[in-house]
């Protein structure tokens, strides 16, 4: 990696930074590119390089993050649910800033959906309705209601409405997922 790779990286990682940190404090519509760059210690032209305004800037933040699990889930794809869980949970424990900052923001509600259409993505495959527990249900509603489901415990545990470690939250959500699907 070149110099310019690198200082490329660390300025993006500094605005990333800087961006959650600011959604913990303020609203979405009350942080402005300034505030971004004062933060972040870089001139607004070295955002506005990177990132079209400040609602692109919070897409390709969470982007990164779905991307991430994404690659957990298909390392996972052999584990039970159980196992694949709490490498999920040691993801979002490792990056606890971050998913804490969207759950309880007023940018939560662009994060939510973008998890929940993730959840329901990765559950798709896993949910057979021409026979067995599940057989006759409409597949919509399983998925939608699995889905609710887990984005509900991920955010009572980031916010600390559950009180369970990584690996009791993940083992248990494993057991529920394993018992209907």
């Amino acid at each position: 990696m070149s110099k310019l790779d690198r200082r490329v990286q660390k300025s993006q990682e500094a605005i990333k930074n800087a961006f959650t940190q600011l959604m913990s404090e303020k609203s979405l519509d009350q942080i402005t590119i300034q505030d971004i760059s004062n933060r972040a210690n870089v001139g607004r032209r070295t955002i506005y390089d990177h990132y079209m305004d400040k609602f692109d800037l919070l897409d390709k933040v969470i982007q990164e993050h779905i991307h991430e699990l994404r690659k957990l889930c298909e390392a996972a794809s052999e584990l039970s649910f159980a196992e694949g869980n709490l490498l999920w949970f040691e993801y979002f424990e490792h990056h606890l800033p971050f998913f804490s900052t969207m759950l309880s923001s007023k940018g939560a509600s662009v994060f939510r959906h973008h998890f929940l259409a993730f959840v329901i993505e990765e559950l798709e495959g896993e949910v057979n309705v021409s026979e067995g527990i599940n057989q006759g249900l409409s597949k919509e509603i399983i998925l939608n209601f699995f889905g609710a489901a887990i984005v509900e415990i991920v955010e009572a545990w980031l916010t600390n409405g559950i009180s369970e470690s990584t690996q009791v939250i993940a083992e248990q959500v494993g057991v529920l997922l394993d018992r209907n699907f």
